[in-house]
């Protein structure tokens, strides 16, 4: 599996620690930066991951910043990506249960590198449950890209 991975200054050393976990995991990394701790803007590397995701020529990115919150917010914005920010090993699981997500987002300040790489482990062996009533639910979502969701309550009762 090929994981993009991308961060900004405030993440930087969780970053070189979660790739070089990953390459020893077996997993080929694509590091799309920041690569010094000099100030960056975080949405250059979180679109830059989220890119190589959505193309096909990474099967799944995590990008971190200091909180997380920024880069979800970015790799959220490419058509196509499906970011969860991560704290705590049950919603890594559930979101790839449920959620089916291709991106996971980390908060340098938030998790220690411990966790961190037990979130990567968790949510990266993880596979996607198929039940049906979970990929309706992604289309709906996803459909919010093109506007296509339902609007209120009553559609999607249908």
């Amino acid at each position: 599996m090929k994981i993009a991975i991308g961060c900004d200054h405030g993440a930087l050393e969780l970053k070189n620690r979660l790739a070089a976990h990953l390459k020893e995991q077996g997993y080929e990394v694509c590091d799309f930066g920041t690569h010094t701790k000099e100030s960056c803007d975080y949405p250059v590397y979180a679109a830059a991951a989220a890119r190589a995701v959505a193309s096909g020529a990474c099967d799944r990115g995590i990008v971190l910043c200091t909180t997380g919150i920024g880069v979800s917010i970015a790799a959220n914005k490419i058509r196509g990506i499906r970011c969860a920010l991560l704290h705590d090993l049950n919603s890594a699981r559930l979101t790839r249960l449920h959620n089916d997500t291709n991106m996971m987002a980390l908060g340098a300040a938030v998790v220690d590198e411990a966790l961190a790489m037990e979130l990567a482990d968790t949510w990266l062996t993880t596979e996607f449950s198929g039940e049906a009533r979970h990929q309706r639910r992604i289309n709906l979502v996803m459909a919010l890209e093109d506007g296509d969701a339902p609007m209120g309550s009553e559609e999607v009762k249908k």
